[in-house]
C-alpha cells in the first residue's frame, strides 16, 4: 500500500455549517487541533490486499463466524445468510474481477486484526479529517465543490434510492476500484476519502467529545459501546461525503459498504 505524509500542525476541526445537520450529527464544536506528522494509506484496503491477510491468517471475519451479514438487494437491506467479504451482496456473489475494489463487509474488529497484521493500526478520527480536509476548513477532500461524477463513488443515477442525484453518474452502482476519482483527492493526495465505502477509524463513539477533546493528538474516549466510522460511501449523498460527516457502529457491526485505510502511527 502506498501511504501519503500528513504533516505536523494544526486544523480546524468539526463543522457549525446550516440545516442544523452538523448539530444532529455531533460535528459541533469546531475546534482546534494539534496532529503531530502521520502517515495514512493512500487508498482504502482492497480485496486483493485483504486475500493476503486471510491467506496468512486465516483469519476468519465477522460475517463468516456468523454466516450473515446486511446486504443491499437493488431496493432494500435485507439480512443475508452467505454475505460476507468473498460473497459482498450475498452467497450468489463473488469479487471475482474485483480485486482493486475496497474490501467490504468488514467490521471494526477485522480492521484492527489486519491493520495489527500489516504493521500499522487504524487511524484515529483526528488524524482521519485531516488528512480529508487539510488545515482551510474544507467541506469535502478536493475542496467545497459540491460532489460530482468525476470526484466521488456516491448514490447516483445508477442506484435506485430517492435520495440518489440523477443528474450524475459515476459508473458504479456499488463499489468503484480504488483511486478511480483522482480528482477527488485530498490536498496530501489521499484518495477515497469521499464516498466509495464508509471507513473505520480507532476512536470510540461519544456525540459530546469535541467539547472536551484534547487539544494535542486526541485519541476519543477512553471507553465507549461503538466505533466511529467516517468519509460516506457508494450509498450515500452529498451530506455523508463531508469531511466531518462522522456516524457510529458496534464494532462487530457489518455491511457491504464497511471498508477501512490503515495509518501508521508517528515515529515508526
Amino acid at each position: 500500500m502506498t501511504l501519503v505524509c500528513v504533516p505536523a500542525g494544526e486544523f480546524s476541526m468539526g463543522s457549525e455549517e446550516g440545516e442544523n445537520f452538523a448539530e444532529f450529527m455531533n460535528e459541533k464544536p469546531i475546534h482546534i487541533v494539534y496532529l503531530d506528522a502521520f502517515w495514512i494509506d493512500q487508498t482504502e484496503v482492497t480485496n486483493a490486499m485483504f486475500a493476503q491477510f486471510v491467506a496468512e491468517t486465516n483469519h476468519q471475519t465477522e460475517a463468516e463466524k456468523r454466516g450473515t451479514s446486511w446486504a443491499w438487494s437493488g431496493s432494500e437491506w435485507q439480512d443475508i445468510s452467505g454475505a460476507d467479504w468473498r460473497h459482498p451482496h450475498g452467497p450468489e456473489t463473488s469479487i471475482d474481477g474485483l480485486a482493486e475494489h475496497p474490501v467490504v463487509q468488514i467490521s471494526w474488529e477485522d480492521a484492527k486484526a489486519y491493520c495489527q497484521w500489516a504493521q500499522r493500526q487504524l487511524p484515529s478520527e483526528a488524524q482521519w479529517e485531516k488528512a480529508a480536509r487539510g488545515t482551510d476548513g474544507r467541506s469535502y477532500p478536493w475542496g467545497n465543490e459540491a460532489p460530482t461524477d468525476n470526484l466521488a463513488n456516491f448514490a447516483d443515477g445508477s442506484l435506485n434510492v430517492f435520495w440518489a442525484d440523477k443528474d450524475v453518474n459515476d459508473g458504479y452502482e456499488t463499489t468503484a476500484p480504488v483511486g478511480s476519482y483522482p480528482s477527488g483527492a485530498s490536498p496530501y493526495g489521499a484518495l477515497d476519502m469521499a464516498g466509495n465505502a464508509w471507513e473505520w477509524v480507532n476512536d470510540w463513539y461519544d456525540s459530546n467529545y469535541y467539547s472536551s477533546s484534547p487539544e494535542s493528538n486526541p485519541t476519543g474516549p477512553p471507553s465507549g459501546d461503538s466505533r466511529v466510522q467516517r468519509g460516506g460511501s457508494w450509498h450515500h449523498h452529498w451530506l455523508g461525503l463531508r469531511t466531518s460527516f462522522r456516524v457510529d457502529n458496534h464494532p462487530v457491526a457489518r455491511i457491504d459498504y464497511f471498508g477501512f485505510r490503515c495509518g501508521v502511527a508517528p515515529g515508526k
